[in-house]
């Protein structure tokens, strides 16, 4: 792989990065439950998580949604995507289907997905613009797009020149044709920007 300062980088060798991505200390900062309590899932609603990595947020996403729920695992990295398919064997995540996209396609059922959640993902998308369409049309009515990602302050993340203010987050989901916002949260490392359809 890159040095891990370029740009490019792949996440391949799930089983490396999982130390990394799933190392406890990162719920002090990550705060999965504050993440997912503001995301307000319905129970039985379909969920996408793009750019699962080694599926963090997934039982958290998994027990929001509930058994009639369906969580759909995206990424564009196979090794991370059988990652998450053992992962969610082993911890009985009965709704997590976990499935390889491309990089400039989330490829969700049209309409179907009620809530999807991107967290340190954002800034990796190419053509955002483009992908905000898609995104928005693969939300339900009423649907929502949760963008998490780091502040340009944040000691954590990538390199400063990748971040992205969370206005222009903001005005790349309008661009999709969401209606966008910055909201309140208490994240001490990020933001939360929401798209709603």
């Amino acid at each position: 792989p890159a040095h891990p300062g370029h740009f490019e980088k792949r996440f391949d060798g799930a089983e490396d990065w999982a130390k990394k991505f799933d190392d406890p200390s990162r719920d002090a900062w990550q705060r999965p439950d504050e993440v997912v309590a503001k995301m307000g899932i319905p129970p039985g609603a379909t969920v996408a998580d793009i750019g699962a990595g080694t599926g963090y947020f997934l039982p958290h996403l998994s027990r929001a949604a509930g058994p009639a729920g369906r969580i759909l695992a995206l990424d564009v990295e196979p090794s991370m995507v059988e990652y998450m398919k053992r992962r969610a064997e082993q911890e009985g995540l009965g709704n997590v289907e976990a499935r390889v996209v491309p990089a400039d396609d989330p490829a969700l059922p049209a309409g179907g997905a009620a809530r999807v959640l991107i967290v340190n993902t954002w800034h990796h998308i190419p053509a955002r613009e483009a992908y905000a369409r898609k995104l928005a049309a693969g939300l339900a009515e009423g649907g929502a797009v949760f963008v998490v990602d780091f502040t340009l302050e944040s000691p954590e993340g990538p390199p400063k020149e990748h971040r992205l203010p969370p206005e222009t987050v903001a005005a790349e989901l309008r661009a999709g044709g969401l209606r966008a916002e910055v909201i309140e949260e208490g994240l001490p490392r990020q933001y939360i920007v929401v798209g709603r359809r």
